[in-house]
């Protein structure tokens, strides 16, 4: 194995990742070494990491190769495996055109949650093609220190409870997982979002990310919260045949999330390349020891 290994930084709207292309699927990247990567202050750092992979090459995504060429095989910071990140999508297509792979336009890209479609705008700009949000039956609970509040499921290919607030510092400092009730309703953990008006179909939001804690952003609660806002505001684009638009501001940045009337919802950010160059294989040889 070469003694180093290329990797990239980049984030969309500060919801920052460890990018390692791979196309022939050749790294073994267990959990510790993704850890290790996305340690802040021993490692590159990041919220998760994007492993570049063509579709054909990986077990996961080969059914998806004659769709789309390259699968996102995307890793929590804590090395966890998750099915989904929307930001994560609009930075793999970033560096899929930096790397000369894409070029503006639209392409496809597979993940755990299915073929994305992806729209590279002239302006920087990416839209992510997020799918239909479903919304599971049952009343959810959060809670923060004493506080707690009914929450909205909402599965965007993974799951969220939205809970809206009066104040976002009602949140805490989310470094663990708030508390949820009942237990069932989340067997394998849950995102978080916490939500505060900040006018006409405009809202912001805090979110504690499984697997990651609280991070600057994240795609797939942006379309959640837009979702649950809008049914709170008694919006369904499927009832009145008219998209509905909410701009979402997350600590990071601002993005804008539509939903379609055939229930498809769309979301428009930046993403950014930072930097690049190489891992020492012997360092993260070392780190997960």
């Amino acid at each position: 194995m070469s003694t180093r290994i290329p990797f990239l930084k980049g984030h969309g709207t500060e919801n920052d990742f460890v990018i390692v292309p791979d196309p022939e699927n050749a790294l073994d990247l267990p959990p510790a070494a993704v850890a290790a990567l996305c340690d802040r202050r021993a490692g590159i750092g990041g919220d998760g990491l994007l492993h570049v992979v063509r579709s054909a090459e990986h077990p996961e995504a080969a059914q998806m190769a004659g769709e789309a060429e390259w699968f996102m095989d995307y890793r929590n910071g804590d090395g966890s495996v998750a099915e989904m990140c929307g930001n994560g999508v609009r930075v793999f297509a970033r560096y899929l055109q930096h790397a000369g792979h894409v070029t503006e336009g639209d392409l496809a890209l597979a993940t755990r949650g299915g073929v994305k479609t992806v729209h590279i705008a002239k302006d920087g700009d990416v839209t992510v093609g997020m799918g239909k949000a479903l919304l599971p039956e049952g009343d959810v609970t959060v809670s923060v220190g004493d506080r707690s509040w009914p929450a909205r499921s909402v599965n965007m290919g993974n799951p969220h409870a939205v809970a809206f607030v009066d104040d976002l510092a009602h949140a805490g400092n989310l470094y663990s997982p708030p508390p949820f009730s009942p237990a069932a309703a989340y067997p394998s953990g849950v995102n978080v979002e916490f939500v505060v008006d900040r006018g006409p179909r405009h809202v912001a939001m805090r979110v504690h990310e499984r697997g990651a804690g609280e991070t600057r952003s994240c795609g797939t609660g942006a379309c959640a919260v837009a979702v649950a806002t809008a049914r709170r505001d008694g919006v369904d684009p499927a009832a009145t045949g008219s998209p509905a638009t909410y701009t979402v501001d997350v600590p990071g940045g601002t993005l804008v999330i539509t939903e379609q009337a055939d229930g498809e919802i769309e979301m428009t950010g930046p993403a950014v390349i930072v930097a690049e160059g190489e891992i020492d294989a012997d360092w993260l040889e070392n780190a997960v020891r």
